[in-house]
C-alpha cells in the first residue's frame, strides 16, 4: 500500500489531520462501526466525562482494528461524532497524541450531533484503514 497526502495549507496540521490521503496498492481494506465508550458487555463507561469517553472509544477502536488484523497507523479516515463539539475539541488532544504515537495521519471530519445510541454518549469514533 502507498499513501499520498494532500495538505493545500498547513493550518490542519496543529490539529493532527490532513486533508485527503490518496491510496494506492490496497490489498484490504476494513470499515469499522462507530465506536463508543462501552465495555465488553455492551455497558456505557464513564458518563459526563467526555474526555475519558473519548480514551474509550480510542481503546475500543483499537481493538477492532487489533481484531481485525490492521493497527492504528493504517487508518486513514476517521469521522467523530460528538453531543457537545466545544467539549470534544478541548479533548480533541487525546485522538491526536494516540494518531500521532502510531504514525497515523486520518483525514478527519468532527460533526455536532444531538444524540447518540445511548444518551450517556458524548462521542462516537468512527474509522476507515487500508493495508
Amino acid at each position: 500500500m502507498e499513501k499520498r497526502v494532500t495538505n493545500p495549507w498547513a493550518w490542519q496540521d496543529q490539529f493532527g489531520f490532513v486533508q485527503a490521503n490518496e491510496i494506492s496498492g490496497v490489498e484490504r481494506t476494513l470499515i469499522c462501526s462507530g465506536q463508543i465508550s462501552l465495555d465488553a458487555d455492551g455497558g456505557v463507561l464513564h458518563e459526563g466525562d467526555m474526555r475519558a469517553q473519548v480514551g474509550t472509544s480510542m481503546d475500543n477502536l483499537e481493538t477492532v482494528l487489533t481484531s481485525a488484523g490492521f493497527e492504528l497507523a493504517d487508518v486513514v479516515k476517521l469521522v467523530i461524532y460528538s453531543t457537545d463539539v466545544d467539549a470534544y475539541l478541548q479533548s480533541a488532544d487525546v485522538v491526536a497524541s494516540r494518531t500521532g504515537e502510531a504514525g497515523c495521519t486520518p483525514a478527519m471530519t468532527l460533526l455536532g450531533v444531538s444524540r447518540l445510541a445511548f444518551p450517556q454518549l458524548l462521542v462516537e469514533i468512527e474509522a476507515t484503514a487500508f493495508r
